[in-house]
Protein backbone atom coordinates (compact mmCIF):
# COMPACT_ATOMS: atom_id res chain seq x y z
CA UNK A 1 0.00 0.00 0.00
CA UNK A 2 1.45 3.28 -1.34
CA UNK A 3 1.76 6.22 1.79
CA UNK A 4 -0.59 8.33 -0.83
CA UNK A 5 -3.37 6.06 -0.83
CA UNK A 6 -2.99 6.27 3.36
CA UNK A 7 -6.56 7.69 4.97
CA UNK A 8 -6.36 8.81 8.45
CA UNK A 9 -9.59 7.19 9.91
CA UNK A 10 -10.68 7.11 13.71
CA UNK A 11 -13.47 5.56 14.85
CA UNK A 12 -14.73 7.36 18.22
CA UNK A 13 -17.46 5.00 20.03
CA UNK A 14 -18.24 6.71 23.67
CA UNK A 15 -18.02 4.01 26.92
CA UNK A 16 -21.40 2.52 27.81
CA UNK A 17 -23.17 5.55 26.63
CA UNK A 18 -26.71 5.66 28.13
CA UNK A 19 -25.03 4.23 31.27
CA UNK A 20 -22.50 6.57 31.84
CA UNK A 21 -24.53 9.25 31.25
CA UNK A 22 -27.09 8.55 33.71
CA UNK A 23 -24.19 7.52 36.68
CA UNK A 24 -22.87 11.09 36.10
CA UNK A 25 -25.98 12.63 36.48
CA UNK A 26 -26.67 10.74 39.76
CA UNK A 27 -23.61 9.92 41.81
CA UNK A 28 -25.80 7.34 44.25
CA UNK A 29 -25.38 4.99 41.05
CA UNK A 30 -21.30 5.04 40.13
CA UNK A 31 -19.72 2.24 41.10
CA UNK A 32 -22.38 0.43 40.79
CA UNK A 33 -24.60 -2.48 38.61
CA UNK A 34 -26.86 -0.32 35.93
CA UNK A 35 -29.03 -0.93 33.43
CA UNK A 36 -30.74 1.34 31.47
CA UNK A 37 -34.24 0.14 30.89
CA UNK A 38 -37.07 -1.45 32.71
CA UNK A 39 -37.24 -4.01 35.05
CA UNK A 40 -40.07 -5.29 34.45
CA UNK A 41 -41.31 -9.16 32.70
CA UNK A 42 -41.35 -8.02 29.47
CA UNK A 43 -38.36 -5.47 29.64
CA UNK A 44 -35.23 -5.53 27.99
CA UNK A 45 -31.83 -3.64 28.31
CA UNK A 46 -31.23 -0.91 26.32
CA UNK A 47 -27.56 -0.20 27.90
CA UNK A 48 -25.59 -1.82 31.09
CA UNK A 49 -22.77 -0.23 32.53
CA UNK A 50 -19.46 -1.73 33.04
CA UNK A 51 -20.18 -3.05 36.45
CA UNK A 52 -23.15 -5.24 35.31
CA UNK A 53 -21.40 -6.21 32.34
CA UNK A 54 -19.11 -7.95 34.68
CA UNK A 55 -21.85 -10.14 35.72
CA UNK A 56 -22.65 -11.11 32.03
CA UNK A 57 -25.20 -8.76 31.57
CA UNK A 58 -25.82 -6.69 28.03
CA UNK A 59 -27.85 -4.68 25.57
CA UNK A 60 -30.59 -6.40 24.65
CA UNK A 61 -31.08 -8.67 26.93
CA UNK A 62 -34.41 -9.58 28.36
CA UNK A 63 -34.53 -7.83 31.81
CA UNK A 64 -35.49 -11.34 33.44
CA UNK A 65 -32.60 -12.68 32.82
CA UNK A 66 -29.89 -9.51 33.39
CA UNK A 67 -31.74 -9.66 37.25
CA UNK A 68 -30.74 -13.48 37.24
CA UNK A 69 -27.56 -12.89 36.36
CA UNK A 70 -26.72 -9.90 38.55
CA UNK A 71 -29.53 -9.75 41.45
CA UNK A 72 -28.09 -6.28 42.70
CA UNK A 73 -28.97 -4.44 39.09
CA UNK A 74 -30.13 -1.37 39.22
CA UNK A 75 -32.64 -0.14 36.65
CA UNK A 76 -33.05 3.68 35.12
CA UNK A 77 -35.67 4.29 32.77
CA UNK A 78 -33.50 5.77 29.30
CA UNK A 79 -33.50 9.29 29.28
CA UNK A 80 -33.08 10.24 25.60
CA UNK A 81 -33.35 13.64 25.02
CA UNK A 82 -30.22 13.83 27.36
CA UNK A 83 -28.73 11.36 25.39
CA UNK A 84 -28.83 13.13 22.00
CA UNK A 85 -28.43 16.37 23.81
CA UNK A 86 -25.14 14.78 24.82
CA UNK A 87 -24.35 13.66 21.87
CA UNK A 88 -24.84 17.21 19.87
CA UNK A 89 -22.12 18.24 22.14
CA UNK A 90 -19.66 15.51 21.29
CA UNK A 91 -20.49 15.82 17.45
CA UNK A 92 -19.48 19.75 17.90
CA UNK A 93 -15.95 18.48 19.18
CA UNK A 94 -15.74 16.59 16.26
CA UNK A 95 -16.34 19.26 14.00
CA UNK A 96 -13.24 21.15 15.28
CA UNK A 97 -10.49 18.54 13.81
CA UNK A 98 -12.50 17.72 10.62
CA UNK A 99 -15.99 18.16 8.66
CA UNK A 100 -15.66 14.93 7.18
CA UNK A 101 -17.61 13.05 10.28
CA UNK A 102 -20.39 9.85 9.87
CA UNK A 103 -22.12 9.07 12.91
CA UNK A 104 -23.15 5.93 12.79
CA UNK A 105 -25.51 6.24 16.04
CA UNK A 106 -25.87 8.63 19.35
CA UNK A 107 -22.98 6.78 20.86
CA UNK A 108 -20.10 6.48 18.19
CA UNK A 109 -18.71 7.78 14.77
CA UNK A 110 -16.35 7.75 12.06
CA UNK A 111 -13.88 10.51 11.26
CA UNK A 112 -11.66 11.21 8.10
CA UNK A 113 -8.79 13.17 10.22
CA UNK A 114 -5.72 12.79 7.01
CA UNK A 115 -6.26 16.72 6.68
CA UNK A 116 -7.47 17.63 10.39
CA UNK A 117 -8.17 21.15 10.96
CA UNK A 118 -6.24 21.39 13.85
CA UNK A 119 -2.95 20.38 12.26
CA UNK A 120 -2.11 17.59 14.09
CA UNK A 121 0.54 15.46 12.46
CA UNK A 122 -0.71 11.93 13.35
CA UNK A 123 -4.10 10.61 13.72
CA UNK A 124 -3.31 9.02 17.11
CA UNK A 125 -2.59 12.29 18.18
CA UNK A 126 -5.78 13.56 16.93
CA UNK A 127 -7.87 11.13 18.77
CA UNK A 128 -5.96 11.68 21.89
CA UNK A 129 -7.05 15.14 21.56
CA UNK A 130 -10.56 14.96 20.78
CA UNK A 131 -11.22 12.15 24.05
CA UNK A 132 -9.32 14.40 26.36
CA UNK A 133 -11.75 17.13 25.46
CA UNK A 134 -14.70 14.73 25.07
CA UNK A 135 -13.98 13.71 29.16
CA UNK A 136 -13.43 17.64 29.95
CA UNK A 137 -16.74 18.91 28.39
CA UNK A 138 -18.99 16.35 28.90
CA UNK A 139 -17.68 14.14 32.09
CA UNK A 140 -17.42 11.17 29.78
CA UNK A 141 -15.38 8.49 28.73
CA UNK A 142 -14.43 7.31 24.77
CA UNK A 143 -12.92 5.07 23.11
CA UNK A 144 -10.89 5.47 19.82
CA UNK A 145 -9.73 2.87 17.11
CA UNK A 146 -7.43 4.69 14.43
CA UNK A 147 -6.14 3.01 11.17
CA UNK A 148 -6.13 3.29 7.87
CA UNK A 149 -9.60 2.43 6.95
CA UNK A 150 -13.02 1.78 8.63
CA UNK A 151 -13.36 -1.85 9.05
CA UNK A 152 -10.28 -1.85 10.74
CA UNK A 153 -11.17 1.54 13.47
CA UNK A 154 -14.17 -0.29 13.86
CA UNK A 155 -12.50 -3.06 15.67
CA UNK A 156 -9.66 -1.63 16.96
CA UNK A 157 -11.81 0.95 18.84
CA UNK A 158 -12.92 -2.08 20.96
CA UNK A 159 -9.17 -3.33 21.72
CA UNK A 160 -8.37 -0.89 24.60
CA UNK A 161 -12.07 -0.20 25.90
CA UNK A 162 -12.97 1.50 28.22
CA UNK A 163 -11.21 4.61 27.91
CA UNK A 164 -8.25 3.67 25.70
CA UNK A 165 -7.33 4.12 21.93
CA UNK A 166 -5.62 1.29 19.82
CA UNK A 167 -4.07 1.74 16.21
CA UNK A 168 -3.42 -0.92 13.50
CA UNK A 169 -1.40 0.62 10.81
CA UNK A 170 -1.47 -0.24 7.16
CA UNK A 171 1.74 -2.79 7.41
CA UNK A 172 -0.20 -4.89 10.31
CA UNK A 173 -3.81 -4.53 8.79
CA UNK A 174 -3.53 -7.78 7.33
CA UNK A 175 -1.78 -9.40 10.02
CA UNK A 176 -4.46 -8.38 12.33
CA UNK A 177 -6.86 -9.89 10.73
CA UNK A 178 -5.54 -12.92 9.96
CA UNK A 179 -5.37 -13.84 14.21
CA UNK A 180 -8.94 -12.64 14.48
CA UNK A 181 -12.21 -14.93 15.02
CA UNK A 182 -14.22 -14.32 12.12
CA UNK A 183 -17.26 -14.00 14.37
CA UNK A 184 -15.34 -10.71 16.05
CA UNK A 185 -15.42 -9.09 12.29
CA UNK A 186 -17.90 -6.31 12.54
CA UNK A 187 -21.00 -7.16 10.18
CA UNK A 188 -20.55 -10.73 10.44
CA UNK A 189 -23.66 -11.84 12.55
CA UNK A 190 -24.31 -15.13 14.51
CA UNK A 191 -25.74 -16.93 11.34
CA UNK A 192 -22.96 -15.47 8.90
CA UNK A 193 -20.30 -16.89 11.46
CA UNK A 194 -21.82 -20.55 11.61
CA UNK A 195 -21.85 -20.58 8.10
CA UNK A 196 -18.10 -19.47 7.53
CA UNK A 197 -17.01 -22.23 10.62
CA UNK A 198 -18.90 -25.02 9.01
CA UNK A 199 -16.86 -24.10 5.97
CA UNK A 200 -13.86 -24.35 8.11
CA UNK A 201 -13.31 -20.69 8.36
CA UNK A 202 -12.49 -19.73 11.86
CA UNK A 203 -10.30 -17.06 11.50
CA UNK A 204 -9.29 -13.95 9.50
CA UNK A 205 -6.28 -16.02 7.94
CA UNK A 206 -8.78 -19.27 7.26
CA UNK A 207 -10.63 -16.51 5.15
CA UNK A 208 -7.63 -15.32 3.31
CA UNK A 209 -6.88 -18.54 2.05
CA UNK A 210 -10.31 -19.01 -0.01
CA UNK A 211 -10.26 -17.91 -3.49
CA UNK A 212 -12.62 -15.21 -4.53
CA UNK A 213 -14.65 -17.18 -6.62
CA UNK A 214 -15.00 -19.81 -3.59
CA UNK A 215 -16.71 -16.87 -1.24
CA UNK A 216 -19.29 -15.81 -3.91
CA UNK A 217 -20.14 -19.51 -4.93
CA UNK A 218 -20.98 -19.50 -0.86
CA UNK A 219 -21.95 -16.03 -0.11
CA UNK A 220 -23.06 -14.28 -3.37
CA UNK A 221 -22.19 -10.52 -3.46
CA UNK A 222 -20.99 -9.97 0.20
CA UNK A 223 -18.16 -13.07 -0.93
CA UNK A 224 -15.89 -9.94 -2.71
CA UNK A 225 -16.67 -8.26 0.23
CA UNK A 226 -15.02 -11.10 2.76
CA UNK A 227 -11.89 -11.55 0.35
CA UNK A 228 -10.96 -7.94 0.78
CA UNK A 229 -11.60 -7.69 4.19
CA UNK A 230 -9.38 -10.63 4.76
CA UNK A 231 -6.54 -8.98 3.34
CA UNK A 232 -7.68 -5.76 5.25
CA UNK A 233 -8.79 -3.76 2.27
CA UNK A 234 -11.76 -1.69 2.68
CA UNK A 235 -11.93 1.39 0.22
CA UNK A 236 -15.60 2.89 1.68
CA UNK A 237 -15.12 6.72 2.30
CA UNK A 238 -16.19 8.22 5.25
CA UNK A 239 -19.97 9.89 4.50
CA UNK A 240 -21.20 13.30 6.29
CA UNK A 241 -24.75 13.22 6.03
CA UNK A 242 -25.08 10.00 5.48
CA UNK A 243 -29.05 9.70 4.57
CA UNK A 244 -30.77 7.57 6.78
CA UNK A 245 -32.14 4.86 5.04
CA UNK A 246 -35.12 3.53 7.72
CA UNK A 247 -37.26 4.82 10.48
CA UNK A 248 -39.29 2.48 12.59
CA UNK A 249 -41.09 1.78 15.92
CA UNK A 250 -41.29 -1.34 17.67
CA UNK A 251 -43.14 -2.25 21.38
CA UNK A 252 -43.05 -5.51 23.31
CA UNK A 253 -46.47 -6.56 25.04
CA UNK A 254 -47.03 -6.55 28.74
CA UNK A 255 -48.36 -10.27 27.95
CA UNK A 256 -48.63 -12.27 24.80
CA UNK A 257 -51.16 -11.20 22.44
CA UNK A 258 -53.27 -13.58 20.53
CA UNK A 259 -56.51 -11.12 19.79
CA UNK A 260 -56.56 -9.16 16.56
CA UNK A 261 -57.85 -6.30 18.22
CA UNK A 262 -55.06 -5.97 20.58
CA UNK A 263 -52.18 -6.88 18.17
CA UNK A 264 -53.44 -4.11 15.94
CA UNK A 265 -53.92 -1.35 18.25
CA UNK A 266 -49.90 -1.96 18.96
CA UNK A 267 -49.41 -1.51 15.06
CA UNK A 268 -51.65 1.63 14.30
CA UNK A 269 -49.32 3.11 18.02
CA UNK A 270 -46.29 1.94 16.20
CA UNK A 271 -47.33 3.33 13.13
CA UNK A 272 -47.99 6.73 14.53
CA UNK A 273 -44.06 7.00 16.12
CA UNK A 274 -43.33 6.29 12.83
CA UNK A 275 -45.20 8.86 11.07
CA UNK A 276 -44.82 11.77 13.28
CA UNK A 277 -40.84 11.18 12.58
CA UNK A 278 -41.83 11.50 8.98
CA UNK A 279 -43.55 14.35 9.23
CA UNK A 280 -41.29 15.93 11.55
CA UNK A 281 -38.66 15.52 9.12
CA UNK A 282 -40.43 14.95 5.48
CA UNK A 283 -39.05 12.10 4.46
CA UNK A 284 -41.56 9.55 3.40
CA UNK A 285 -41.03 6.33 2.03
CA UNK A 286 -42.53 3.89 -0.55
CA UNK A 287 -41.69 0.36 1.37
CA UNK A 288 -43.41 -0.77 4.94
CA UNK A 289 -42.43 -3.34 6.51
CA UNK A 290 -44.10 -5.10 9.72
CA UNK A 291 -41.84 -7.27 12.47
CA UNK A 292 -43.47 -9.66 14.57
CA UNK A 293 -41.87 -11.88 17.75
CA UNK A 294 -43.75 -14.67 18.64
CA UNK A 295 -43.55 -15.93 22.31
CA UNK A 296 -41.01 -18.70 21.06
CA UNK A 297 -38.78 -15.81 20.44
CA UNK A 298 -39.05 -16.48 16.16
CA UNK A 299 -38.93 -13.13 14.32
CA UNK A 300 -40.95 -12.83 10.94
CA UNK A 301 -41.21 -9.95 8.99
CA UNK A 302 -43.85 -8.76 5.96
CA UNK A 303 -42.94 -6.14 3.60
CA UNK A 304 -44.78 -4.05 0.72
CA UNK A 305 -43.67 -1.66 -1.36
CA UNK A 306 -45.55 0.96 -3.53
CA UNK A 307 -45.55 3.01 -6.53
CA UNK A 308 -44.55 6.54 -5.38
CA UNK A 309 -44.84 7.37 -1.22
CA UNK A 310 -46.57 6.36 1.26
CA UNK A 311 -48.06 10.08 2.05
CA UNK A 312 -50.47 10.42 4.63
CA UNK A 313 -50.84 8.50 8.76
CA UNK A 314 -53.83 6.63 7.11
CA UNK A 315 -52.54 5.00 4.36
CA UNK A 316 -49.48 3.82 6.65
CA UNK A 317 -52.29 2.53 9.07
CA UNK A 318 -53.85 0.62 6.25
CA UNK A 319 -50.73 -0.72 4.76
CA UNK A 320 -49.17 -1.61 8.17
CA UNK A 321 -52.37 -3.64 9.14
CA UNK A 322 -53.31 -5.53 5.75
CA UNK A 323 -49.12 -6.78 6.74
CA UNK A 324 -50.06 -8.08 10.18
CA UNK A 325 -53.68 -9.25 9.03
CA UNK A 326 -51.48 -11.52 6.78
CA UNK A 327 -50.29 -13.68 9.21
CA UNK A 328 -54.13 -14.69 11.12
CA UNK A 329 -55.07 -16.84 12.81
CA UNK A 330 -52.17 -16.17 16.09
CA UNK A 331 -51.73 -19.18 17.39
CA UNK A 332 -48.45 -18.73 18.77
CA UNK A 333 -49.00 -15.85 20.74
CA UNK A 334 -47.01 -12.46 20.06
CA UNK A 335 -45.01 -10.21 21.91
CA UNK A 336 -44.21 -8.06 20.04
CA UNK A 337 -44.84 -5.94 17.18
CA UNK A 338 -43.21 -3.47 14.85
CA UNK A 339 -43.82 -1.11 12.11
CA UNK A 340 -40.72 0.21 9.73
CA UNK A 341 -40.82 3.06 6.57
CA UNK A 342 -37.65 2.56 4.35
CA UNK A 343 -36.73 3.51 0.75
CA UNK A 344 -37.57 7.53 0.91
CA UNK A 345 -38.10 9.25 -1.46
CA UNK A 346 -34.82 10.72 -2.56
CA UNK A 347 -34.67 6.73 -3.36
CA UNK A 348 -37.73 6.77 -5.48
CA UNK A 349 -39.48 8.77 -8.39
CA UNK A 350 -40.66 11.46 -5.62
CA UNK A 351 -44.45 10.81 -6.17
CA UNK A 352 -46.84 10.24 -3.66
CA UNK A 353 -49.19 7.44 -3.26
CA UNK A 354 -52.45 7.95 -1.45
CA UNK A 355 -54.31 5.44 -2.57
CA UNK A 356 -54.50 1.25 -2.43
CA UNK A 357 -52.45 -0.25 -5.38
CA UNK A 358 -54.24 -2.18 -7.37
Amino acid sequence: MSDIAVRKIIHVDMDAFYASVEQRDNPELRGKPLAVGHGAKRGVVAAASYEARAFGVRSAMPSTTAMRQCPDLIFVPPRFEVYRAVSRQIREIFAAYTPLIEPLSLDEAYLDVTENLRGLPTASETASEIRARILAETNLTASAGISYNKFLAKLASDMRKPNGQFVIPPQRGADFIASLPVKKFHGVGPVTAEKLNALGIHTGADLRAQSLEFLEQNFGKSGAWYYAIARGEDDRPVEPNRPRKSSGSETTFAEDRFHPAEIEAGIREMADDVWAWCEKNQSFGATVTVKIKYADFRIITRSRTVSGTVATRERLHEISLSLVRSVYPVTTGIRLVGVAVSKFASDTDGQLDLALDA
